[in-house]
């Protein structure tokens, strides 16, 4: 069973949060996750909003960036052990799921939480399974942009900044993502998806840096 912190009025809610659309009904949670994803944004930015008065634009929006990343809501997906409950589709099973489907399961089961209970319920349930994360960045300390590392990496060792390119993008405007490589050198690395370009480019550059750490210990 899932570990929720949140008591459902209408269970019939949660199921839909963990329907996936490789299930094949004609009711999942694609459009759960769509609200899931705008409820969590303006929960993340009227925090960070309170907690940083005097955070430029830039700098707010690098912290929810952060906070409201696949890597961040997988992991807290994993730890309510969404991934026991969720129903999927035959070709999905008995396989980890990936980061991506599991940050999309956080946002409907929000979404859920939203529909449910009201925006203060949403609200104290994001604060709850993103304490972590959360508590971060209302100190200041997010983990290290990947970006800025590989630049700095990039100038010490090609005296030039790395060039990202886009290779694929998909989606309607109100839910588009981008599908970003990074290249150091002339020699282009292992691309990342995000839901903006600027977060395909830290994982894009995150990918890069894991290889190029291999590379190192090789």
């Amino acid at each position: 069973m899932p570990k929720i912190p949140y008591t459902f009025q209408d269970p019939a809610r949660l199921e839909l949060a963990l329907t996936h659309a490789s299930l094949g009904e004609s009711e999942n949670n694609e459009r759960m996750e769509f609200l899931g994803d705008a409820v969590l944004d303006l929960i993340v930015a009227d925090e960070l909003f309170r907690w940083h008065a005097k955070l430029p634009e830039g700098d707010l929006t690098e912290f929810k960036a952060w906070v409201v990343s696949r890597q961040t809501l997988a992991q807290a997906a994993r730890l309510m052990r969404l991934e026991d409950s969720v129903r999927v589709g035959a070709g999905m099973k008995h396989r980890a799921l990936p980061r991506s489907v599991l940050a999309n399961l956080y946002e409907a089961i929000l979404a859920a939480v939203y529909l449910d209970g009201g925006f203060d319920a949403a609200r104290e349930f994001a604060l709850n399974t993103l304490k972590v994360p959360l508590e971060r960045v209302r100190r200041n300390e997010p983990e290290p942009n990947p970006k800025q590392i590989l630049q700095q990496y990039c100038q010490k060792v090609a005296g030039k900044p790395p060039i990202y390119h886009v290779v694929n993008q998909r989606g309607r405007a109100h839910a588009r993502a981008f599908l970003i490589s990074a290249e150091v050198a002339g020699e282009k690395y292992p691309s990342a998806w995000g839901r903006t370009r600027k977060e395909a480019e830290r994982w894009a550059a995150h990918e890069a840096l894991l290889k190029l750490e291999a590379e190192d210990v090789a």
